[in-house]
């Protein structure tokens, strides 16, 4: 592995992805100093923190990670394969889309199980507002 290569593809994922080391050290589970001393070549990846990039962003290739070899971000269907693996429902770059909540859409994997959501959505309660906050203390609010 080539470390100089590793780091520029470190800061592809950034890229891509439009995240700051720092919120990317806080998404992967690491000290944010950890990321600061990767990027600047004082220190070298241990196998965990690349195997936490893999897990926590289904779209990166561990081979072409470590090597340069493959295609980031992977293909599609081996994306899906990696979370029928895992059991998790992470989403891709190409899903991300604002949502319509009072549209009726089908998704495969709900967060809330499909009992306890018809049972919500058989309420006289109508959604007026829904707003998401994200561990790194940044929001999104959708209004009807």
């Amino acid at each position: 592995m080539n470390f100089d290569n590793f780091i520029l593809r470190l800061k592809t994922i950034l890229d891509h992805y439009n995240l700051t080391s720092s919120t990317f050290a806080d998404t992967i589970d690491v000290q944010r100093s950890s990321m600061s001393h990767l990027m600047s070549g004082r220190n070298k990846p241990s196998l965990d923190f690349v195997l936490k990039i893999v897990d926590k962003f289904p779209e990166v290739d561990l081979y072409w990670l470590l090597n340069g070899e493959g295609t980031f971000p992977k293909k599609n269907n081996a994306v899906e394969k990696n979370n029928n693996s895992t059991q998790e429902y992470q989403l891709k770059k190409t899903d991300i889309v604002t949502p319509s909540l009072f549209e009726q859409t089908e998704q495969k994997d709900d967060v809330v199980s499909n009992m306890q959501f018809s049972e919500r959505l058989n309420s006289t309660k109508k959604i007026k507002k829904v707003i998401l906050l994200y561990e790194d203390g940044s929001f999104d609010e959708y209004n009807k």
